[in-house]
Parts: structure tokens; sequence; C-alpha cells
């Protein structure tokens, strides 16, 4: 344990909060997109938005400013414990398999990233759960994120504090599987090259292309997360909507199409993006500070 290094587990945590607090109205669109246009949900049924840029204004009109930040706060407490567990279990789980940077492959951190995805995930679930009811439910869902943890609690119980956990851990080892590898390739290949040192161009390059990567490879499953996890249930009794995972994915797909598994992709993009720039610059910045 003389080995441990506590530094990725603080700075991982600090660069999620700060990316998910500038990158939030985004996500919020994303999940009202991806939530509309469900047959078995009167309440989800209409098509309300045409797009993101639509989304915002309409939120931004009807609800008002403070809709647009709807679930930040379990959002930031989220990020705190499964972007500090993350990131920090992913850089511990490296040096298990081998002692320097240098000496890393795109297996070995692939197998990390899929590792630190599913257990960070698994963890911070019940937050992911009450973010997501309060992004979906907006003026409908009051109180605050302390009343609707209770309300969800006394409703649903432990199991729907925990709902949607298989796909957010298979979403999580997807995105962290993909994005984490994919940014430490991209760096180190721009490094190598000659072209890029370690700068923040290079870092802002790197974390460009593993947004995309982690948008084109995730949202499928992401939607079809976000529609479980917004579906209320009772205590000791099923679901009205879907029946599981894969009833969901095959009504959406049966009833909507194809292309409604990639229904939000553009602000997943568009947040993702930004979201891994801003954690990165955010993280290899905080790398630098000596402690």
């Amino acid at each position: 344990m003389s080995n441990f290094n506590w530094k990725p587990f603080v700075y991982g945590g600090l660069a999620s909060v700060t990316a998910e607090c500038g990158t939030f109205p985004i996500d919020l669109t994303k999940t009202r997109l991806q939530v509309q246009g469900q047959v078995s949900d009167a309440q989800h049924k209409e098509m309300r938005y045409r797009g993101m840029v639509h989304a915002l204004v309409r939120i931004y009109k009807e609800e008002g400013l403070k809709a647009l930040y709807s679930g930040i706060a379990p959002a930031v407490l989220r990020q705190a414990s499964y972007g500090t567990i993350k990131i920090g279990t992913y850089q511990s789980f490296k040096r298990l398999f081998v002692d320097s940077p240098e000496e890393e492959s795109l297996l070995v951190n692939v197998l990390c990233g899929v590792l630190s995805g599913v257990i960070s995930s698994s963890i911070a679930n019940p937050t992911d759960v009450l973010k997501i009811r309060m992004q979906a439910q907006g003026h409908i869902m009051p109180g605050g994120m302390i009343g609707n943890f209770i309300d969800i609690y006394q409703q649903e119980g432990t199991r729907g504090l925990w709902k949607g956990v298989s796909l957010t851990a298979q979403r999580a080892a997807i995105v962290v599987g993909v994005e984490l590898p994919v940014y430490d390739l991209t760096k180190k290949h721009l490094i190598k090259s000659g072209h890029m040192g370690d700068t923040v161009y290079t870092h802002f390059v790197s974390s460009f292309v593993c947004g995309l990567a982690g948008a084109l490879t995730s949202n499928p499953i992401d939607v079809v997360r976000t529609r479980m996890m917004n579906q209320r249930s009772i205590r000791g009794g099923t679901c009205a909507g879907y029946k599981g995972t894969l009833d969901c994915l095959l009504q959406t797909w049966r009833t909507e199409g194809f292309f409604a598994l990639y229904k939000g992709f553009f602000p997943n993009w568009l947040r993702l993006g930004p979201w891994n720039i801003i954690f990165f610059l955010t993280y290899e910045q905080l790398k630098k500070i000596e402690v």
C-alpha cells in the first residue's frame, strides 16, 4: 500500500465535476430527446423537441433557466463519486499490469478502462437514476435532491435506486473502455510523432477524438439506459412499460426504427466532446501541481 497514489482519485474527481458543470445543459437536452416518442409511455409519447437547439430554447422559454440545470446536484454528486473512482482505479489498475506509461499497450488500457468503468458506475448508480429522473421530469418532479431520493426509495425500494445498473455498467465499460485508451493512445502517438509535444494542443486533440469515439459506441445503450431509469415502478411490482433492457431495446427498434437508438446523438457528442476536453485539460493541469 506504500505505492498507492491518491492523486488520480482527487484530480479525477475535481476535473469530472468541472466538466459536468460546464456541459450540463447539453446533457439535459440529450436526456429529453432520448425519452420522447415512447409509444408505451403516455407522458413521453409526444415529440416535443426537434433537436438540441430547439430543446434548449423551448425548455428555457417554457420552464425557465433553472430547468436547464434540473438534476445538477445529483450530477455533481455522481461525478464526485463516479469520476473519482473511475480515473483513480484506471490509473491504479494500469500500474498493476505495467510499471510505466511507456510499457502500456492498447489491450492493457482497454481492460483497465472496462474494469474501472464497471466498478465506478455500479457504485454511483443511485445518483445517475436521480439525475435522469430530475432531467426528464423537469418542473413535473418537484422537490430537491434529498426529497426525490427519499421518494424513489419509498416508492420503489433499493431496487429503484439501482434500476438500470447492468446497463449503466455496460455503458460505462464501453465508454471508459474506449475513451480513456483512445485518449492515451492518441496522446502517445501525437507525442511520438514529434509534431506535437506533451502540450495543451495535444491534450485538446486527444480528448476530442476520444469524445467522438465514446459517443459513437455508447449512444444506443445510453438511449435504453435513459428510458429504463426514467421509468417508474411500484415497490415489489413490475415496470409498466418495458419488461427489461432487452425488451426496451427491441420495442424502441420495432416501434421507432433503428435510428431511434441514436436519438440525442448530436447533443451526446456535443456533450462528450466538450466534457472530455474540459476534463482532460483540467486533469492534465492538475497533474502538474506538486503536492
